[in-house]
């Protein structure tokens, strides 16, 4: 999905943070199937790259970046607006999907802590992102209006 997004975006900054995160993510598919990881590390096993508490600290400096470009939010949003920005937010969906299915696998077996941190700000940065495309494009961001509003 991201490959998607990267795609469909305009802008070289947005397009070269997805390509890192997709290689974060490779790690992060890596580290999830590979059983017994920390057992590993204690004897100093080989193990694949890692994502780190570093890496979630990156996506929130890029989270803030974003944020500091857009004005904020007064109201719930619905995904939509330029195309790369509706690609974004079915990438968040994704995302917040993959958060859900990796707590429930550490239910059984021991997931790195990072991993579901690293897919919780993921999602974040998606969102802000997506907002970001839809500013820098004048696209007003579709409203969610509640029933009253209807």
């Amino acid at each position: 999905m991201l490959g998607v997004c990267a795609a469909a975006i305009d802008h070289d900054d947005l397009r070269g943070w997805l390509a890192t995160i997709q290689s974060a993510l490779f790690d992060v598919g890596g580290e999830l199937a590979t059983p017994d990881i920390e057992e590993r590390v204690a004897k100093d096993q080989p193990v694949g790259p890692r994502v780190t508490d570093d890496d979630i600290v990156g996506l929130e400096a890029w989270i803030d970046t974003l944020d500091d470009e857009l004005e904020p939010l007064q109201r719930f949003i619905l995904p939509g607006g330029q195309l790369a920005a509706a690609h974004l937010h079915h990438a968040r969906t994704v995302c917040r999907r993959a958060e859900r299915r990796v707590i429930t696998l550490g239910r059984g077996v021991e997931v790195a802590g990072p991993i579901v941190r690293y897919l919780n700000r993921l999602s974040d940065l998606l969102f802000a992102m997506a907002r970001a495309v839809n500013a820098r494009a004048g696209v007003e961001e579709p409203e969610w209006l509640g029933r009253d509003q209807r």
